[in-house]
């Protein structure tokens, strides 16, 4: 199975912003951030998975252009 490593980026950073809130969420209410950390771990995981796996890797200046690039892809 050969998944293309700018969809693998993408969703390790969708996963890393929906973490955010979580992060927000058990630390106002003073509770473990459990999930928040899973998902946390898991963002982490496919952005280095990503950024192995691609020859030049990724630059923080590329990460909107490879987020439209994914998007795009899925609208058409």
């Amino acid at each position: 199975m050969n998944i293309d490593t700018d969809v693998i980026f993408v969703i390790g950073l969708v996963v890393g912003l929906l973490s955010i809130p979580a992060l927000i969420g058990a630390f106002s209410e003073s509770r473990p951030p459990r999930a928040a950390a899973i998902l946390v771990l898991i963002a982490a995981g496919l952005i280095s998975i990503a950024v192995i796996r691609k020859p030049g890797g990724y630059t923080l200046s590329s990460a909107p252009d490879v987020f439209m690039k994914v998007i795009s892809g899925i609208v058409n």
